[in-house]
């Protein structure tokens, strides 16, 4: 199957004029058919009894980069029906001169075998082995290979290149882990605080035991009962905001755990070397 596969692809990228792999730069016409440079300067450039009335047009070659402008290049209406260029050559549906440079660039790979066997590792496509993952369907959200964009399951979705769509999701989390970073920083502080308020109440109840302490001395006697009362009035009050602020603590310690274990989470994966393994 992927034998047909390549097969199919060389077929798409024969110049329907010279009959043979488009070469660098490939002009695109208005009838999203595809020529080699040479090839369509030398059509453009014949007499009338070619079709194109003398008149010479300069087709300008695609300009791949994002600065490019895009595939669409003006040129003479019906050049393609005055020049009697056979309908062929064109993948039906796309502007192929997106993809030429690519596809040549990978086909003459295919035909020619690397000098050095690169030692890194990368992951390769299931659907087409020997190819590598090297973008990302956007639709899908998962990477996936070339052939799969042009003749796979990927090929009515929108991709981006592997690294761009990598560096993009390790951003978003490095900003995630720094927003729980930060999150745990604040509630780090609210602990802090509440532990503060701990230690004030129960001073301020050891201060007001002593404070009614020195002053029923003299009353011992009389005023005994009375002072009792008030001691445990104190001490319930005190437990029972203790009980309260503790129960506050043991919560904000429940969440900066959890917290915690997703930040080493997040680490973990922030680690991985792999773009593959990490956008799976």
């Amino acid at each position: 199957a992927e034998a047909r596969s390549m097969e199919s692809l060389e077929k798409q990228l024969i110049c329907p004029i010279c009959l043979e792999m488009f070469t660098k730069p490939v002009v695109i016409l208005p009838c999203q058919h595809n020529l080699c440079r040479k090839c369509a300067n030398d059509v453009f450039q014949v007499g009338p009894a070619g079709g194109a009335g003398g008149k010479h047009w300069d087709p300008h070659p695609y300009d791949p980069s994002p600065a490019g402008g895009g595939p669409v290049i003006p040129g003479p209406p019906g050049a393609v029906r005055n020049t009697g260029i056979p309908v062929t050559g064109g993948v039906p549906g796309l502007a192929l001169g997106i993809l030429a440079p690519v596809l040549v660039g990978m086909v003459n790979g295919r035909q020619r075998p690397p000098l050095h066997a690169k030692a890194e590792q990368h992951l390769m496509c299931e659907e087409h082995e020997d190819e590598r993952i090297n973008i990302y369907c956007l639709r899908c959200e998962a990477p996936t290979c070339s052939l799969c964009k042009v003749f796979g399951a990927h090929k009515d979705c929108e991709v981006a290149p592997l690294p761009a769509v990598y560096q993009r999701q390790k951003s978003e989390l490095s900003d995630g882990i720094a927003m729980l970073v930060a999150g745990n920083d604040r509630i780090q502080a609210i602990i802090t605080q509440m532990e503060e308020i701990c230690h004030t109440i129960e001073e301020n109840g050891r201060r007001q035991k002593q404070h009614l302490g020195l002053r029923f001395d003299a009353l011992y006697g009389i005023l005994e009962e009375r002072k009792k009362e008030l001691l445990q009035s104190i001490t319930a009050e005190q437990e029972a905001k203790l009980e309260r602020v503790r129960g506050l603590i043991r919560q904000y310690g429940d969440h900066l755990e959890a917290s915690s274990k997703l930040v080493e989470s997040a680490i973990q994966a922030m680690e991985e070397p792999q773009m593959a393994v990490y956008l799976q």
